[in-house]
């Protein structure tokens, strides 16, 4: 098991609320329980030899929406993923209204997945959604993600990657 709770140091303030650190068999089992998660991947998982890629692709493929932030999309659009492109700031605004519809209208979210963000980008889209919403929020990037409800530590890339093959494994 690869456990990502470990230095979990930050690079901002503390706030009142910090997230808590998880391993990734504890948040898969999670998503799996969620009534209704989502996926938002950012452009970061084009980054090096697109094994983010990869592990994107097979959490769509356990029947995870996927919403397509930055340039994301073009990694997914001949994968046969059905990812919806939206911008990362205004999927947060959306994501603060209980009455919206959601990206395919069946109804508003209860547990966001993050995966291929920027950290600073991150930070403050979650800041909106941990202050002012119930959403349970889920980082699973290489960095700790202190605005998230649950976030893996911060991560060498080669244990980054083992943790999403557990986390994977265990949706």
């Amino acid at each position: 098991m690869v456990d990502t709770t470990k230095n979990t140091q930050i690079y901002t303030t503390w706030g009142r609320k910090v997230a808590k650190p998880v391993n990734p068999n504890v948040a898969g089992k999670m998503i799996s329980k969620a009534k209704r998660p989502l996926l938002v991947v950012g452009s970061e998982i084009l980054d090096g030899n697109h094994l983010l890629v990869e592990k994107t692709i097979a959490i769509a493929k356990k029947g995870i929406p996927v919403a397509a932030t930055g340039h994301s999309i073009t990694a997914l659009i001949d994968k046969g993923i059905d990812a919806k492109y939206i911008n990362v700031h205004s999927l947060g605004h959306f994501l603060g209204d209980e009455k919206w519809g959601g990206l395919d209208g069946k109804g508003s979210y209860d547990t966001i997945l993050f995966l291929g963000h920027k950290k600073y980008y991150l930070d403050q889209v979650l800041s909106g959604l941990k202050n002012f919403t119930d959403l349970k929020t889920v980082a699973i990037e290489r960095h700790f993600i202190q605005n998230a409800t649950l976030s893996f530590g911060n991560l060498r890339p080669e244990v980054h990657l083992e943790a999403l093959d557990e986390f994977i494994e265990n949706l």
